[in-house]
């Protein structure tokens, strides 16, 4: 199978040129009304993008059956892929237009399991964002109750490319 790199058109992706010609905020509201293809990931994983603001990003879904361990709960990669969608994407509401951004680190800490089919909110919130680098905390919880099942943070690399 090719390997792809961004410069690359992937198919039902936004290409290299559209992501680099808006700010990031810009990027990420196109997402949120359906003029940008939603990543792949958020469809396998049962999550969507539902709300965009400078700073601040939320998802929401719901885990199945199929985002289960062979213990019986969540795995905990649902968990981390869910809390770094979402905090990168807030640190992406603020790349200016031509740059772009990559995780370089996260961590996560689950507080409770969350219960299969139980709708959830997975926030993300820039504290700094830099001209290298961009910070944020996230959680997630129920999208009813508001208890809690996760907390995470992440450092962002914030990269320049025109």
């Amino acid at each position: 199978m090719p390997q792809h790199h961004y410069a690359e058109t992937i198919e039902g992706l936004p290409t290299r040129e559209q992501m680099l010609s808006m700010s990031g905020l810009d990027f990420m509201r196109g997402i949120l009304n359906g003029t940008l293809a939603a990543p792949p990931i958020s469809q396998t994983l049962g999550y969507r993008l539902d709300s965009v603001e400078d700073g601040r990003v939320t998802f929401r879904g719901t885990p199945e059956f199929k985002s289960m361990n062979p213990i019986g709960t969540v795995h905990g990669g649902w968990y981390g892929t869910l809390l770094d969608s979402c905090m990168a994407c807030a640190v992406m509401t603020k790349v200016p237009k031509g740059s772009a951004y990559t995780t370089l680190e996260y961590k996560v800490n689950i507080t409770r399991p969350i219960p299969i089919g139980t709708e959830i909110i997975a926030e993300g919130i820039v504290s700094h964002a830099g001209r290298t680098t961009g910070v944020a905390e996230g959680t997630i919880r129920n999208a009813e109750t508001g208890k809690l099942y996760a907390t995470g943070s992440t450092t962002c690399l914030i990269m320049q490319l025109t």
